[in-house]
């Protein structure tokens, strides 16, 4: 329910000391105490059971019913134990949230009326949520209802504490149709996990090292998000119903002085992190840094990567998780891509590696000839995979609040290319024209700063460039052009297919050439060879948001595709559905299902900051400006009857007139915006309609949003109806 603006400054003004209760324990003694980990499997289940879990957890073997009815029942003592209640298949359905549907742990006798404590494999292992309320994009009709959750062992079970001391066990789930069509994001990435692993699994064991087994796909997902008072929050509309300011001008003081980035944190929001980051902590994430971000009200969160699939569960976890943390301290945070406008918005720095189950970072460079010739095998054949997908790459970040963000000064434009560095542009150019190249390992390059009590400092062999959307970081890419509201399991899917699909045809490449009699060193350099070359174009070093370098990528004849509905078209491209198709990642059902919902999404956000743009542009600011309006007209009859001369309220008879140029264009602008949604809504194709929505209902936001701006700074301030900017982002 909106509150006014000043009892909401109020509140958030006179908020008591944030309080934080500490545990008694070290960190190293309560983390992952709230998750059904290997420990706790080790003691609760027996040698043979615990095996079997182990074996599916790293080879994907299946669990039988027995061996599910004893984990269930040491999952529910163990459950039980921590305070919980209930049980959840807690799942990743395609709305962009976590979905739950919580059980209770006992049932009824019927033949004696008593309760019993419950808890069987078969609920364990599945359960069944009604599916035709979540979005399948056609795969499931209204009335066909049936959908499964189906448990992965590969992702711990964890303890959700609730208010009131209660605790619900989450068991993190996949989510199918009754047909057997994925509904979630977690289907199609374990299989995108199996099939990078499979595919570098390949080429480890043929060319570099047969005793590997297994390669581990990581993630370290950096969060960015802002933080508003609760009062703020509910005091403007459009921040409860869009999750962004659809207006506001900018303040005086915003991000020009650069002073708010790795600052001093405010002391409420200080407690607010330690207090999340204990709860994280006792369900296993690795959080480790916070800081300030470079927009006022912005801040980061960044954990240790972990196993992709896990890392995936714990963001959307660690979202859920600050939620409702924020609550406690009457605070809410935003993260929507671009919330206000002129400053920063938010992205998820997706930080993606590949590893062995030997303990090699297969993109980490060495000292020695045949493990650089490794770790550029697996180098250039992901820079290659961008080259030949970035269509695909973006598309996977499409959506509309990122829309606003890409291209935006602080975020990676649409153009997709990758960012290598200096020492490896070097090495890839030599070694593409077979010069001799000697690549050091890692970091034997120093810095000298000219201050003596201060020691040379050790450069990495690449530098950041933070305006790269794909970037080489050392030892990993980081994927920065992930929305910070998205699923990364969506784009971590698409990145290890096109990756692995690579990979496929590397090694493909190279067993035609040992098979013609060349030697194996020299058909690996042959191959990496062309494919440096065929990638030049993808490799940009770099300002990417210069206008010069949108005239280079236009000239490279990469895609600057700017909004989402067309961006997402690529998925649905020939050699792109057949590619997701030849591995199973999706069907070409799925796939379709997927743009659609996509297409769907984006018309319901817009249609719905249409709606709220309208509602508040007449309701609330062009009423407000003709109250102001009125009582400056009562002003100037009053100075007239007074005999003052006109020359001199001639001031705020200007103004007068001004407001009426503002409220007449606001009323003007919100009815033509109000047909054209009507003339998108008539429309039955969901990609014309969002089209439509994007060209000719989106057009309007910003003019709107001009006119309301001006007049905030006429208005008098005791009038303004809403939180300021300076009010929203000045957090302490």
């Amino acid at each position: 329910m909106a509150i006014s603006r000043f009892k909401a400054l109020e509140l958030a003004q006179n908020r008591p000391a944030p309080q934080v209760k500490l545990p008694d324990q070290k960190i190293t003694e309560y983390y992952g105490s709230n998750t059904f980990n290997d420990d706790v499997m080790k003691s609760l289940l027996s040698p043979e059971t615990y095996k079997k879990v182990n074996d599916a957890i790293h080879s994907g073997s299946k669990i039988d019913r027995e061996t599910a009815d004893e984990i269930a029942a040491a999952m529910k003592s163990w459950a039980i134990s921590k305070g919980a209640t209930h049980y959840t298949h807690w799942f990743q359905p395609l709305t962009g949230t976590t979905a739950e549907k919580h059980d209770a742990f006992f049932d009824i006798d019927y033949k004696t009326g008593k309760a019993l404590e419950k808890f069987k494999g078969s609920a364990l292992v599945q359960q069944e949520p009604d599916a035709s309320s979540f979005p399948s994009g056609g795969i499931r009709s209204t009335f066909e209802a049936r959908g499964y959750t189906g448990w992965d062992p590969s992702s711990p079970a964890f303890i959700l504490e609730n208010l009131g001391g209660t605790a619900t066990l989450c068991i993190p789930s996949v989510f199918v149709s009754y047909t057997g069509e994925a509904l979630d994001y977690k289907t199609p990435l374990l299989k995108a996990i199996a099939l990078v692993d499979k595919a570098a699994t390949a080429v480890m064991k043929d060319f570099f090292d047969r005793d590997v087994k297994k390669v581990i796909a990581t993630l370290g997902p950096e969060q960015e998000y802002f933080v508003v008072d609760e009062a703020l929050f509910n005091a403007r509309p459009d921040l409860m119903m869009a999750g962004r300011t659809l207006f506001g001008h900018a303040p005086a003081k915003g991000q020009q002085l650069e002073d708010h980035y790795f600052g001093s944190i405010p002391p409420r929001i200080n407690a607010f992190m330690v207090d999340f980051e204990i709860e994280s902590q006792k369900l296993g994430m690795p959080v480790r840094t916070r800081h300030n971000e470079v927009a006022p009200a912005q801040f980061e969160v960044a954990p240790t990567f972990e196993e992709l699939n896990l890392a995936c569960d714990h963001n959307q976890l660690l979202i859920d998780l600050m939620n409702k943390v924020a609550a406690r301290h009457k605070l809410k945070v935003l993260f929507h891509e671009k919330p206000f406008a002129g400053i920063n918005g938010s992205g998820k720095h997706n930080n993606w590696s590949l590893g062995t189950d030997t303990g090699i970072n297969l993109l980490g460079p060495s000292s020695k000839p045949k493990e650089n010739l490794r770790f550029l095998t697996f180098f250039v054949n992901v820079v290659k995979a961008v080259s030949e997908h970035a269509d695909l790459l973006r598309a996977a970040i499409a959506s509309p609040g990122n829309e606003h963000r890409l291209g935006a000064n602080e975020a990676p434009p649409a153009i997709m290319s990758v960012f290598v560095g200096n020492t490896m542009n070097r090495v890839l150019n030599e070694f593409a024209e077979n010069k001799e190249i000697a690549l050091e390992k890692g970091d034997n390059v120093f810095m000298k700063l000219g201050v003596n009590k201060i020691p040379a400092l050790i450069l990495d062999n690449t530098d950041r460039n933070r305006t790269s959307p794909f970037a080489f970081t050392g030892n990993k890419f980081e994927f920065r052009a992930v929305g910070s509201s998205a699923n990364c399991a969506h784009a971590m899917t698409v990145l290890n297919t096109m990756v692995a699909d690579q990979l496929f045809s590397f090694k493909e490449e190279v067993d035609k050439l040992i098979d013609g009699g060349q030697k194996k060193e020299l058909a690996i350099s042959e191959v990496l060879q062309k494919y440096i070359k065929e990638s030049r174009k993808i490799v940009f070093e770099g300002n990417n948001y210069s206008e010069e370098w949108v005239k280079e990528a236009a000239k490279r004849k990469l895609g600057n595709v700017k909004d989402s509905p067309t961006a997402l078209e690529a998925f649905l491209k020939k050699e792109n559905v057949e590619m997701f198709e030849k591995y199973n990642i999706y069907s070409p059902k799925e796939l379709h299902a997927r743009v659609e919902i996509e297409w769907e999404n984006y018309i319901k956000k817009l249609q719905i900051e249409s709606r709220v743009l309208g509602d508040l542009a007449i309701n609330h600011i062009v009423s407000t400006a003709l109250k102001y309006q009125t009582s400056l007209v009562e002003n100037v009859k009053g100075q007239k009857v007074i005999g003052i001369p006109a020359k001199i309220y001639k001031p705020t008879v200007d103004t007068i007139k001004t407001i009426s140029e503002y409220t007449s264009k606001i009323q003007t602008l919100v009815d033509q915006m109000t047909d054209a949604r009507k003339k998108a809504n008539a429309i039955e194709d969901a990609h014309k309609r969002a089209l439509a929505y994007n060209q000719k209902v989106k057009s309007f936001f910003d003019p709107i949003r001009y006119c309301i701006d001006k007049l905030e700074l006429i208005v008098d301030d005791d009038e303004w109806p809403l939180p300021k900017y300076r009010e929203l982002l000045m957090i302490r």
